[in-house]
């Protein structure tokens, strides 16, 4: 039976647009292998609720809209797609609150004009920046107790296999490193406590899976012969941001997972096939999900049983197949899943880790404690950790949960969010044909990729909302020429059907988010200027120094003026202007442009930052301030003139 016949007729999706989102998804398909079949569900499907107005919702007090002055309720953080940076939404509203530069130069706070940001972003010998793009993805924050503690949010730049911390108390990226020998560099999460040491019950690492297979090292050897392209899952230090150690793997990695204790990391793999054509990485009918022993991984490592790759020094251990073939000293263990999975998600009760199928209709729950059973021996066949594989609809991408044993997945194909319950489905698998798994199932618009709920990655998932990223919008807001708004749909999930109450547009092209409550975070609004070593802590200490042709000139800003308001260079002088804020007001920012020299900053309250020129035209320039701070605002300026 089609899914358009099983629906009820009053509760069908407009069949001209099924029918054009369905084409238009699957056309870039056509020839390639597809035996396992988009087929569409035949159990357990309830008609697809039809979208709710946001006028229910307030009626019945859980409104998405705020009254002036009232705060949101959660953090959202949101990546950027190729725009480089972390934002900050508050929800329910979805109102964008701030940008988070990272991988990319941002005018705004001059990100990679300052000395201090390009140190953090990585320059050439020149002194020039290393890279001036950045494709983020996915975003997640560090963890104490099985929640989110406040301190850190990292985000990955798949570009150039990058990894960003965000310090949580600035709102600021303080470290960028740079992982070895990886391309595709996609899928992050931390850990949420030690593998072995039970009282350290936060974050200490990051995880992260290269997507890309290439020739290790890749230095121009086995350019031709891609059988030998492998890829490697690492581990980054979360203080020091350094890479502790790499696994060699077959197949690539994708998206990451942790387990709530620390034993287990994993990632689900699409191309087990190692294919360098997408027909090739669709030729397997399963793929797999690949779990991490990473106590046995650190003891390798520490026993020294590693090798390096290049320049690198960082240690790699063996996890492929072959190497791993004995459950008891195994590092690794493949689960197979259906082809082509999409995401890999860790329930809030710890239980489970749930893989969505894309290229086949179906989600698969694995039992974590029976991967662990297959590492100790005592589990003799692996995918026996498999607890249920159920058919939830047309191209199953990423999954969420409410805490009450739902899980909320997104069908792209179907342009629908599929509500389901765990323990029903697992009955299911295990022969209960009467367990109706399927709870819901909601129309957006149109073909949704990441979702997430409130709290849905910690132990403390509240099931209030639910947010679902669409990759196109279509029809949904002005028309704005060619490149379209994306959608962001907020979802109330507080009861048992699905009510869609918000569009929200956003820059394109953001990917994964997290959604948490408010008083989670302590952010501070005022810097301690103890922090910076380069601070003008007095206006006593400004003023202008020489030594030889390197000059540097110290600046305090106290609105509504700069001190020194005046100061003389000479041509050819190289310049280091160092700006402290030294106003203590909330919200009261200073900006700092010198027109011809391509600088322009801001400095937050107490804040200090400095750049660095060549003083190569003769004249007078002056800068100003380019961040409203007073009513004489404009009259906040001071000279540089560059003399002969």
């Amino acid at each position: 039976m089609s899914r358009e016949q099983d629906l009820a007729p009053e509760a069908q999706p407009d069949p001209s647009r099924r029918r054009f989102l369905n084409t238009a998804a699957v056309a870039g398909l056509a020839g390639a292998s597809m035996s396992v079949g988009l087929s569409a569900c035949n159990q357990g499907n309830k008609a697809a609720t039809v979208a709710a107005p946001a006028a229910a919702a307030v009626e019945e007090g859980h409104s998405p809209h705020l009254k002036p002055g009232e705060l949101d309720t959660y953090y959202g953080f949101w990546s950027g797609g190729h725009t480089g940076d972390f934002r900050v939404l508050g929800l329910p509203s979805g109102r964008e609150l701030h940008r988070v530069p990272c991988f990319v130069p941002d005018a705004l706070v001059g990100w990679g004009i300052t000395n201090e940001s390009k140190a953090v972003m990585g320059t050439k010998p020149d002194g020039s920046l290393k890279y001036t793009v950045g494709d983020t993805h996915h975003t997640h924050a560090s963890y104490k107790d099985g929640n989110y503690d406040g301190r850190y949010a990292w985000i990955n730049d798949k570009i150039n296999s990058r990894i960003a911390r965000i310090r949580l108390d600035y709102f600021v990226c303080d470290k960028i490193t740079e992982l070895p020998n990886v391309q595709g560099f996609h899928g992050i999460f931390p850990d949420k406590r030690d593998p072995v040491d039970p009282a350290i019950n936060y974050t200490t690492r990051v995880f992260c899976g290269a997507e890309f297979h290439i020739p290790l090292p890749n230095d121009g050897r086995d350019m031709d012969t891609p059988e030998k392209y492998r890829t490697l899952f690492s581990c980054v230090d979360a203080e020091s941001m350094e890479v502790r150690w790499q696994v060699l793997i077959d197949g690539n990695c994708d998206l990451v997972a942790t387990s709530y204790d620390g034993k287990l990391a994993a990632t689900n793999q699409y191309n087990t096939e190692g294919g360098f054509h997408y027909e090739g990485m669709m030729s397997a009918e399963r793929d797999a999900c690949l779990f991490f022993n990473i106590a046995r991984i650190e003891a390798a490592v520490k026993a020294g049983k590693f090798t390096t790759y290049g320049n690198s020094k960082v240690p790699v251990v063996d996890g492929t197949r072959a190497a791993n073939a004995d459950p008891k000293t195994a590092l690794t263990a493949y689960v197979s899943v259906p082809k082509n999975p999409h995401g890999v998600n860790a329930s809030p009760d710890g239980k489970y880790f749930i893989c969505a199928g894309k290229l086949s209709p179906t989600g698969t729950v694995i039992e974590l404690a029976k991967v662990l059973d297959w590492f100790d021996g005592t589990l003799p066949e692996l995918d026996k950790a498999i607890v249920a594989e159920v058919e939830l609809g047309l191209g199953p991408l990423h999954t969420a949960f409410d805490g009450r044993g739902n899980a909320y997945t997104t069908l792209f194909l179907d342009s629908q969010i599929v509500k389901w319950n765990v323990e029903a489905a697992i009955k299911f698998h295990a022969g209960d044909k009467t367990a109706n798994y399927v709870v819901d199932r909601l129309d957006v618009t149109y073909q949704p990729g990441h979702i997430n709920a409130s709290q849905s990655e910690t132990m403390f998932a509240d099931g209030k909302w639910l947010a679902v990223g669409c990759k196109f919008s279509k029809d949904r807001f002005l028309p704005v020429g060619p490149l379209h708004a994306e959608t962001e749909q907020l979802v109330d999930i507080s009861g048992e059907k699905m009510k869609l109450v918000a569009d929200h547009p956003v820059r394109p092209e953001p990917h994964d988010f997290i959604i948490f409550k408010r008083e989670l975070l302590r952010p501070k609004q005022i810097y301690d200027m103890a922090e910076f070593p380069l601070a003008v802590k007095d206006q006593k200490e400004a003023g202008v120094f020489r030594d030889g042709k390197k000059v540097t000139v110290k600046i305090a800003s106290l609105a509504p003026a700069f001190d020194p308001r005046e100061f003389k260079v000479k041509l050819g002088d190289e310049v280091t202007i160092i700006l402290t804020n030294l106003d203590k007001v909330e919200d009261l920012t200073h900006g700092f442009a010198i027109p011809k020299y391509n600088v322009n900053f801001i400095v937050n309250p107490q804040e200090t930052k400095s750049v660095t020129f060549k003083a190569d035209k003769l004249g007078v320039y002056w800068c100003y301030c380019t961040h409203f701070c007073h009513a004489l605002h404009l009259e906040m300026r001071a000279r540089m003139i560059v003399e002969a």
